[in-house]
């Protein structure tokens, strides 16, 4: 059956194109969904009025597309999925399962312009996925596929890693918290000392300068009984 594309089918032509397809294709799917239109003369005409249109979303989808090939062809996707220990998959790589790790990173394609090779996905290990973009571009996107086992098991390790720097970094600290009381009790005894030395300096000197008070005191009065003994002398003559 002859029909006129009214929108871009993957693997088959974009908006505007003429094509030939079987009967089954055309009637089960592609006129439902109004994916195309008979071929027919007012069809004809009904897109050549609006080839302008069509020429200028053409030139938007290359643009869109070759923006989008610049991001995807550097992207790395990540899928954690469940497998033996020998790393043989459990289940199967989709693309559902590709189409929202996509979105998850902010970039919305349509699952079925996602073209994964399931049977050669059969381990964990590095793989590419095709992404069919405008007409016949397409992106390789890199896919790493990691199991689920042993994601845990490299997270518990990390942990533990993290829980022996945390435990090694508050013994550190313990000891220098120690070493920093420990020098702060020595320099308390010292400043202790000091003091006690310092007050014992001072009564010693407390004690010299009453000795020489009491020693001048002494002389003043030996010298005033001398005097008392001259001045009787005196007398008696």
């Amino acid at each position: 059956m002859k029909i006129i594309l009214s929108q871009d089918v993957p693997n088959l032509g974009e908006e505007g194109d003429v094509c030939v397809v079987k009967n089954g294709y055309a009637r089960n799917y592609l006129l439902p969904t109004g994916a195309a239109v008979l071929y027919n003369k007012t069809n004809l005409a009904i897109v050549a009025s609006r080839a302008k249109a069509i020429d200028k979303r053409k030139e938007e989808k290359r643009n869109n597309s070759a923006t989008l090939k610049e991001k995807l062809d550097k992207m790395t996707l990540t899928l954690v999925v469940s497998a033996g220990e020998s790393g043989k998959l459990f289940g199967s790589v989709t693309s559902m399962m590709i189409q929202q790790e996509l979105a998850k990173q902010g970039i919305e394609v349509e699952k079925k312009r996602i073209e994964i090779a399931t049977r050669s996905i059969k381990t964990v290990g590095e793989y590419s996925v095709r992404i069919h973009l405008y007409e016949k571009e397409f992106s390789l996107v890199k896919l790493v596929i990691e199991s689920e086992a042993e994601v845990k098991r490299q997270q518990i390790e990390a942990q533990r890693a993290d829980d022996k720097i945390k435990a090694e970094k508050a013994e550190a600290a313990k000891k220098l918290a120690a070493v920093a009381k420990a020098k702060a009790k020595a320099e308390a005894k010292e400043e202790e000392a000091k003091e006690a030395e310092a007050e014992v300096e001072t009564k010693v000197e407390a004690e010299e300068v009453v000795a020489e008070e009491v020693v001048a005191e002494e002389a003043v009065a030996e010298e005033a009984v001398a005097e008392e003994e001259v001045k009787k002398t005196e007398d008696q003559e």
